[in-house]
């Protein structure tokens, strides 16, 4: 089967400055909190991806809510899993980010327009490149793009690559 990725290339920048973020572990935004409706409204939209499971992350804060990929489609490669077959998580309502993998290239190009960061263990070479928070959503447009962002990861957790092939 081919899976498809999102065209990355295409986001917006991102408005206004970056919000600031803890520079180690726990990885966490402190500002420019996303609202918790538009956090339930990602989270909604996540769990309803086809052979998506959500429990509690295996790898990060209390109350982070981690998407976990059925055996049979994870057909990605190691580094689109952060612990297990666990691709993304999403914060708990205080912070609202994520944390979620992707592939080098697309993860360079949402930190050049602003929509994440690396992460910092990925930054001293303990994690692998693909490791990145991406920032809460502010307001409604905000939630559509990382929304694309979202489903980037889940494509390259189940195999595709940029471009559209899989």
């Amino acid at each position: 089967m081919v899976v498809s990725m999102p065209a990355i290339d295409s986001l917006p920048e991102r408005r206004g400055p970056r919000p600031r973020t803890t520079p180690a572990n726990p990885h966490q935004q402190l500002d420019q909190n996303a609202p918790p409706r538009l956090q339930e409204a990602l989270f909604e939209r996540a769990r309803a991806l086809p052979g998506v499971r959500v429990g509690p992350s295996g790898i990060s804060v209390p109350g982070a809510r981690a998407f976990i990929l059925d055996e049979e489609l994870a057909a990605g490669p190691p580094e689109a899993f952060m612990i297990g077959r666990e691709f993304a998580h999403l914060h708990p309502p205080y912070d609202g980010s994520l944390h979620l993998m992707l592939p080098e290239a697309t993860a360079r190009v949402v930190v050049a327009k602003g929509w994440g960061e690396l992460h910092p263990v990925a930054r001293r070479g303990w994690l692998p490149p693909t490791a990145m928070m991406v920032y809460g959503p502010r307001d409604d447009d905000e939630l559509e793009v990382v929304w694309t962002i979202l489903q980037a990861c889940y494509a390259f957790a189940r195999g595709a690559q940029p471009g559209g092939r899989g």
